[in-house]
């Protein structure tokens, strides 16, 4: 009983964590692509800048209350707000379960990173060095020692991420004349493989093209039209693919 109560309790606190995380992210993933500090003013309605009162601010039950839109002008909330606290704070509740500290606050964290990156590259295309640099740091520092894969083989890891897409990249601006991949994606590639170290890239790409194959047949089924130019975000299907790829290459010892 008093496992059983830890572990529940372990749970809440990285769930309340995650909301906390989460509410942050939520903010900037919205604000940022609008050139909108995160960090000055207290938080308001997108739509007619009316500053939240401290039950809005609450995560997920602030929204909740409110039905999803403002109690001023009565505009929709952005749902991804909400998608950011529920996604982190699962995210930390199970890391804070099944790990110990400090390695569940640095899971937890990646986690919500890859998160933040994966929504802002399937909203606007874009992804960010300042989310995805320190993602790559973290991982070949402070979580070096808690990482299964040998610190060498995740600085190759990184190495391999970036100059692999890169180059694929550069070669596809030459034969095409166009850009087909960008810088971003090859960064974050490379932020994964500081994580997962060589040896899963592979299986991080092939996830990663399933989604986008999958993705690509929903636009068909919804009648979108798909050409040489239609843009994919590659991003989100990485940063999706790369969390069954560490549970399945960290369970087979990688």
């Amino acid at each position: 009983m008093i496992w059983l109560e830890s572990d529940i309790l372990r749970f809440l606190l990285g769930c309340g964590l995650g909301l906390i995380i989460g509410s942050f992210l939520g903010a900037l993933v919205t604000r940022w692509p609008q050139g909108k500090s995160v960090m000055r003013g207290r938080s308001a309605c997108d739509a007619c800048g009316r500053r939240l009162g401290p039950i809005e601010l609450i995560p997920l039950l602030g929204a909740l209350l409110a039905r999803g839109r403002c109690r001023g002008c009565g505009a929709r909330i952005d749902p991804v707000h909400s998608v950011m606290e529920l996604g982190t704070a699962l995210a930390a509740g199970l890391a804070f379960w099944l790990l110990p500290l400090p390695a569940a606050l640095l899971i937890a964290l990646a986690l919500s990173l890859l998160l933040a990156l994966a929504v802002l590259d399937a909203r606007h295309f874009w992804l960010p060095d300042m989310l995805t640099l320190p993602l790559a740091a973290l991982g070949l520092t402070l979580a070096d020692p808690l990482l299964p894969a040998p610190f060498w083989d995740r600085v190759i890891g990184a190495a391999l991420g970036y100059g692999g897409l890169f180059l694929l990249a550069l070669a596809y601006r030459r034969l095409r004349g166009r850009e087909g991949l960008g810088l971003g994606d090859a960064k974050l590639l490379g932020a994964i493989g500081a994580w997962l170290g060589w040896q899963l890239l592979p299986m991080v790409l092939l996830i990663a093209s399933l989604g986008g194959l999958l993705w690509a047949l929903a636009l068909r089924l919804r009648d979108h039209s798909l050409g040489a130019t239609t843009r994919l975000p590659l991003g989100t299907f990485l940063c999706l693919a790369a969390v069954p790829t560490a549970l399945l290459g960290w369970s087979m010892g990688f």
